[in-house]
């Protein structure tokens, strides 16, 4: 009984398939226009920061070995540290030291401060419309944070700037193929819901084995409607 539930399964999708590949083009068609023509290309630039040993000289801490206190003071700092990025006051110096025209609050939004795992570095991702804006940006908040907010607040210098951020030159939001593929599957999923519903609105009886399947009787015999055939000089009855 299985197996022919698969093949009235299989049968159904066949005879649906026009219908299926054409829902799964307009949604291609639809995704391609999408991706290339209404979505707006962002930029991501990141910095990496270091938090080294926590001395209150940087050419002692560039010179000494890091202890075990100091690994545990800097974990612990991690966690801290991140939150601090992104404070107002941070934010704040950031936005005068550029002369940008936004807030703490829409700055703030498009920057991800993340912990690397299992290391003492933390990775500043700064997201913008404008490419060199996102570099600038992770630059300036990297730098503000490291040469001014930590020896202000704990007074010392235990962070340092690793990779500066760089101007990227593709958008991090836009994946033209990614895009696509996934309104194609959109699409198939769609169609398939389609011929379900449509198969299950669909009450009427198309064959012998459906009567017997319904009613559990035995079809003995079944009369085919003819419309039209074509005899041997070509003539119709």
């Amino acid at each position: 009984m299985e197996e022919i539930d698969l093949k009235e399964l299989f049968s159904i999708f066949w005879n649906k398939k026009f219908q299926i590949i054409s829902v799964i083009v307009v949604f291609i068609i639809i995704g391609a226009v999408y991706t290339m023509g209404f979505k707006t290309p962002v930029y991501t630039s990141s910095t990496t920061l270091l938090l080294a040993s926590a001395s209150t000289d940087s050419t002692e801490a560039t010179s000494n070995s890091i202890t075990t206190t100091d690994v545990t003071l800097n974990s612990n700092l991690i966690e801290t540290y991140s939150e601090l990025v992104t404070s107002k006051k941070v934010l704040g110096e950031v936005i005068e030291n550029l002369g940008i025209d936004e807030d703490e609050s829409t700055l703030e939004n498009n920057i991800t401060v993340s912990a690397v795992s299992s290391s003492q570095l933390i990775e500043i991702a700064v997201t913008h419309e404008n490419a060199n804006y996102a570099a600038r940006i992770a630059n300036e908040i990297a730098r503000v944070f490291a040469e001014q907010i930590i020896p202000e607040y704990y007074n010392m210098s235990n962070v340092y700037i690793v990779d500066e951020a760089e101007v990227p030159d593709a958008p991090s939001n836009i994946n033209h193929a990614k895009d696509v593929i996934i309104f194609a599957f959109v699409g198939l999923i769609i169609s398939v819901a389609y011929v379900f519903i449509l198969n299950m609105l669909d009450n009427t009886v198309k064959t012998a084995e459906e009567i017997e399947k319904l009613y559990g009787i035995h079809v003995l015999v079944s009369i085919p409607t003819i419309e039209s055939f074509t005899n041997q000089k070509g003539g119709k009855r």
